[in-house]
């Protein structure tokens, strides 16, 4: 019998016979279509599908990261790069560094991993003191568990979370999040990116720095909105075989990885956050006082291009 691989579109076919073939998909399936039982690591139990809830996914498409590094060689990392990071960490050292919102004190624990997982959960598109305030909360109530969390009332947590980003789905979530955890896990989390991904709400980047933060696990680099449009302006990343822009936080954080040394993976992630809050801003990029614009192929062109656009709207007859 003869097995032959082909890989597609994010999708493997694997030939078994002239009579048999099955098909089998990189990306992770929802625990609502993986069979009639799952088999937990932490618990070791069979589980039926119906004690499971319904997995929602965001807007964004969940993907197993580091498949398709796997199949790309390593690649150049860019021109002067070690002097870009030397220059905006010179930039930041007199600012109060981001730190993401997902660390924890505790005890190396079930607990202090959930708690990891809640607070990563509310920190998306949401500022820090909001979410901060929003765990405290939790914490104060004793709902950073996963038993807590899951007798919880859905309406209680809503008003305990709120005012972050998305908070009514997000308590929802942490509801579902908790019924798993406790099913699956033991109350423990999930241990792995692909498990991870499975969870409601969990994207590459909360996933990642889950990872990181829950289990001292670096398994790639946590890739938000301004990772992803600084190493875009630097030109630090794009599409595969092009040299045009990564179009999402997933690509960049491949393109990325490709070439940054692995020391450089949890640190890179405070250090542009911060730098993108304060220098090279989302609007009007701040590139007179950025250090490093000499090495930037955007040095004030956005900014630029911004200015000219406004004028043009103020001329503009009514």
């Amino acid at each position: 019998m003869s097995v032959v691989s082909v890989f597609g579109l994010g999708r493997i076919h694997v030939s078994l016979s002239a009579k048999t073939t099955q098909s089998f998909s990189s990306k992770p399936h929802p625990v609502s279509q993986l069979g009639a039982s799952v088999t937990s690591k932490g618990t070791r139990k069979r589980l039926q599908l119906q004690h499971v809830p319904e997995i929602e996914t965001e807007n964004h498409q969940k993907e197993i990261p580091g498949f398709a590094n796997e199949l790309v060689p390593r690649g150049e990392a860019p021109e002067n790069w070690e002097k870009v990071l030397q220059g905006i960490r010179q930039m930041r050292s007199s600012a109060d560094e981001h730190e993401p919102v997902a660390r924890e004190e505790a005890a190396d624990n079930s607990e202090r991993r959930f708690a990891v997982l809640a607070s990563s959960l509310l920190s998306s598109q949401t500022k820090e003191h909001v979410t901060r305030g929003a765990t405290q909360r939790l914490r104060e109530n004793g709902l950073l568990t996963a038993e807590a969390m899951n007798k919880a009332d859905e309406e209680t947590i809503k008003n305990l979370i709120y005012p972050v980003g998305f908070y009514t789905r997000k308590a929802s979530n942490l509801k579902k999040i908790a019924n798993i955890c406790l099913m699956m896990y033991d109350g423990d989390i999930p241990s792995s990116i692909g498990d991870l991904l499975l969870l409601p709400g969990v994207g590459p980047k909360i996933a990642h720095l889950v990872m990181i933060k829950g289990w001292n696990n670096v398994q790639g680099i946590c890739v938000d909105t301004h990772v992803h449009r600084i190493c875009n302006r630097l030109g630090w990343v794009s599409r595969s075989g092009s040299k045009q822009k990564t179009l999402t936080p997933e690509e960049t954080r491949q393109g990325l990885q490709r070439w940054l040394p692995k020391e450089e993976w949890v640190p890179i992630n405070p250090l542009l956050v911060g730098f993108g809050r304060s220098i090279c801003t989302p609007l009007r990029p701040h590139c007179g006082e950025c250090l490093v614009s000499s090495f930037c192929p955007s040095a004030y062109k956005e900014a630029s291009s911004f200015s000219n656009s406004k004028k043009l709207t103020l001329n503009k007859k009514p």
